[in-house]
């Protein structure tokens, strides 16, 4: 059973003092009480309290200087000022000081207990809230991040460096290799993590609300503008706007947000005057932005604005021994969110994860270890929980062809898999690029020229003619 709240009582005269413990004490409050600043000081070093009642007049230390002393050690604790009324100026500063309100003397005992029960109702909220943003702030902790491999811990790497500063994060990736979770470890690692993180996926707003969602708008600014409305970009002041898939934002509106992030002000529809506006911008995009640049669907100058610190997220086939570690951690959550008894995943279906080509990335083993979690009939999980074939083809399509008789030459059957391998890789570092085989040769390693002989032994291409000299 929850303990009623602890109110420390601060009076130099015995009766108020009295009365308050008993008015108190009907209401099932825990009292205890003090004479004046001082002997209110040691009670509080001495005990925890929820609430502090207090005269602003008192010998030693007065009620204003106790207020200070109090907020210096405990800024959270509530303060609530009794006085009498010509002292009202006086409990008003005492407000702007941290008080949460005052009561005048002779008080009436409804007026007093209503402002005790909504000052108490304050602190328990602001209890919630700091408990709920510790929560938050553990989940996108360092340490929570998983993944072993190289490229994870590259990642890691950068976010460290990055998250104190205010800096613009370009964040690259298919769609599901979490580039949100990297945006909110940014913030959450940040000197922001205590202000506001706005999200918005720039492709799910329909085009004709986009302005008023970015920027707001005054009252009356267009018919149905009934009152004033924030915008995403106020919303976010101070702390962190994440731009979710911005390759699709309308070349018009790229415009108004190149200019609101170099001026650092906005202007809600409807009105004259700019505001300013202090945040950090993330952007992610699951589109090569260069290639939307060159055909003319970027606006080139805000794509350099948003390209300061570029991560590119990498996609889970490209880090199978991450595979284990996810799925092991995907599968207590689930077990946890939904109450189901302990399970274990089998080595052969760990086995039958890695081997899978993941096209929809952490997103989709996390999906898949939710249902294989649910619809699994015993304790442990096996390749035939899986939504997927446990023989399904190797990461990138890989499949050996056996012959009708069933023999398999080993010899044939390497020189196979290494073809498949090359050609899988090849083309889908040319389709990463769309075409463009300068940059797909810088992400497989090997040079411009290497490439494009591969790429004509393994039949990705027709073979041209003087295709070096031409430059294709």
């Amino acid at each position: 059973m929850r303990e009623s709240p602890r109110i420390l009582i601060v009076d130099d005269e015995e009766h108020i003092r009295k009365i308050l413990t008993i008015m108190l004490a009907k209401q099932g409050y825990r009292t205890e009480s003090a004479a004046d600043g001082l002997e209110a000081l040691e009670r509080l070093e001495q005990a925890p309290f929820d609430l502090v009642i207090t005269d602003l007049r008192m010998p030693r230390l007065d009620g204003l200087d106790l207020l200070r002393r109090i907020k210096e050690h405990d800024p959270d604790l509530t303060v609530i000022i009794v006085t009498a009324f010509s002292s009202v100026e006086t409990a008003v500063e005492a407000m702007r000081h941290g008080a949460y309100d005052y009561v005048s003397k002779p008080f009436r005992e409804d007026v007093l207990l209503l402002t005790l029960e909504k000052a108490l109702e304050r602190r328990s909220i602001l209890a919630e809230n700091r408990k709920l943003r510790a929560e938050i702030q553990g989940r996108y902790d360092f340490s929570n991040f998983i993944g072993r491999s190289a490229a994870m811990q590259r990642v890691f790497e950068v976010i460290a460096k990055v998250a104190e500063t205010k800096t613009t994060v370009l964040l690259l990736g298919e769609s599901g290799t979490g580039k949100e979770l990297a945006a909110r470890s940014i913030h959450y690692n940040s000197p922001r993590r205590n202000k506001t993180f706005v999200a918005i996926n720039c492709g799910a707003i329909p085009a004709n609300l986009l302005e008023s969602e970015f920027f707001g708008y005054a009252r009356g600014a267009f018919s149905g503008a009934q009152k004033e409305k924030k915008g995403l970009f106020e919303e976010a002041d101070g702390g962190t706007l994440f731009l979710d898939e911005v390759s699709d934002l309308p070349l018009d509106l790229q415009v108004k947000i190149l200019r609101a992030l170099q001026e650092e002000e906005i202007r809600r529809l409807g009105e004259a005057a700019p505001r300013k506006i202090d945040l950090r911008v993330i952007a992610a995009a699951n589109k090569d932005l260069e290639t939307e640049v060159e055909a003319g669907r970027f606006r080139e100058d805000l794509f350099y604005r948003l390209n300061v610190i570029r991560l590119t997220l990498p996609p889970l086939r490209d880090r199978p021994d991450d595979v284990p570690l996810l799925a092991r951690h995907f599968l207590e959550e689930v077990i946890a969110r939904n109450g189901l008894p302990d399970r274990k995943i089998s080595p052969e279906a760990l086995r039958a994860l890695a081997r899978h080509d993941w096209p929809g990335n952490v997103r989709e083993l996390s999906n898949v270890i939710e249902q294989a979690a649910i619809m699994a009939e015993g304790p442990l999980i096996t390749p035939s929980d899986l939504p997927f074939s446990p023989q399904a083809p190797l990461s990138g399509g890989l499949a050996v062809v056996i012959p009708e008789d069933g023999r398999l030459d080993l010899k044939e059957a390497l020189k196979q898999v290494s073809f498949l391998t090359e050609r899988t890789l090849i083309a889908r570092a040319l389709a990463e690029t769309s075409g463009n085989r300068t940059r797909a040769a810088g992400r497989l390693g090997i040079s411009r020229r290497s490439l494009i002989s591969k790429i004509q032994s393994l039949g990705l291409g027709p073979r041209e003619e003087g295709a070096e000299e031409k430059g294709v």
